[in-house]
């Protein structure tokens, strides 16, 4: 009997153990994985100008692109060890969910359904965006008010068509919905007169109406009709990860807020200032408590800008977007865009 026991207490240990082991290696096992792999697979979009698209040599650029360079610069030193993956919109999640993707940086709106119902953290907002109206010049509305019986185009697999729908029934009107898996579909459908109205995010409007054979004859009406704060996404059960993805956008809002840019990140290691001492590697002990290096912010700047600099050159004033910076201007200017401090 006492045998018995024993091999009885031996094999709940063993059971236990085996149970444990699937909690302990997803807790901080995506950092380990990405640095064994030697690179970072970054989700992105199949194509919006500004935030993710490649040249026809394959090479990816914008400003979720930006994000992912900094990731790898955080980690590596390098922000081209990341290997981009494009991803439809009714793929992102599941893609992010099976590991096929260590990270998604892809115009994701943090939403309830996004975040608990898929299981998913979102490490931050790094784009303060709204879903827009896009109609012809011809229709002469100054409103989205006026657009009763309107035929709108929407992408699939997004919350775009649920927004609309509440927009147009809290206003007492009348819309059809046209939906369509791709964008180039709803822009030759939108051409052809198949739907008068494009809805999606302000920025993909901006995107859009340059890809129109005559974007002059297009436009962007007022009206936000919905919330939609973009932002990086992760997996759940990794906080190590989490920190890491969150810190680089927020490490990247902090250098613009100290004024530290591209161009002047070697002087600021010679700075006295606390702040930007922490932010250089000086003082304190940031990186290893994230699993990176002392400088791993400066190496961030040094190899993409702050986040200014990036919003500017991909989406902003600088960009065939030409897209103001509203409410992603940071706090001090006037936006909403505030970063936790380095300390």
């Amino acid at each position: 009997m006492r045998l018995f026991q024993k091999r009885v207490r031996a094999l709940l240990l063993v059971l236990t153990a085996s149970f444990c082991l699937p909690a302990v290696a997803a807790s901080a096992s995506t950092l380990d994985t990405v640095k064994q792999r030697g690179k970072l697979v970054c989700g992105v979009s199949t194509g919006i100008l500004g935030f993710s698209i490649s040249d026809d040599k394959g090479k990816w650029s914008g400003f979720d692109v930006d994000f992912c360079r900094a990731v790898a610069s955080a980690i590596f030193g390098d922000p081209e060890k990341v290997d981009y993956v494009p991803l439809a919109a009714d793929q992102r999640f599941d893609a992010l969910k099976s590991g096929k993707v260590d990270l998604l940086s892809r115009n994701s709106t943090w939403a309830f359904s996004n975040e608990v119902e898929q299981g998913l953290n979102f490490a931050g907002v790094t784009y303060y965006d709204g879903q827009g109206l896009l109609v012809p010049k011809s229709r002469k509305a100054t409103s989205g008010l006026e657009l009763d019986g309107s035929k709108v185009c929407v992408k699939a697999g997004t919350t775009t068509e649920a927004n609309v729908t509440d927009y147009f029934k809290q206003n007492h009107m009348k819309f059809e919905a046209v939906r369509f898996e791709q964008l180039p579909d709803i822009l030759k459908a939108y051409e052809a007169g198949d739907c008068n109205v494009i809805s999606s995010d302000v920025s993909q409007l901006h995107a859009n109406r340059l890809e129109l054979k005559k974007p002059n004859d297009h436009v962007i009406l007022a009206d936000v009709i919905s919330k939609e704060p973009l932002g990086p996404v992760v997996r759940q059960g990794d906080d190590q990860w989490l920190n890491l993805v969150k810190w680089v956008n927020f490490a990247m809002l902090n250098a613009e807020e100290l004024g530290i840019t591209k161009g002047n990140v070697e002087e600021a290691k010679k700075s006295q200032k606390p702040s930007v001492r922490r932010f250089v590697g000086s003082e304190g002990d940031l990186g290893k408590h994230l699993g990176l290096s002392p400088d791993w912010a400066v190496v961030i700047i040094k190899n993409v800008g702050n986040y200014g600099e990036s919003l500017e050159r991909n989406v902003g004033k600088k960009s065939k977007l030409n897209i103001a910076r509203g409410l992603n201007q940071l706090w001090t200017m006037g936006g909403i865009q505030y970063a936790p401090p380095l300390r």
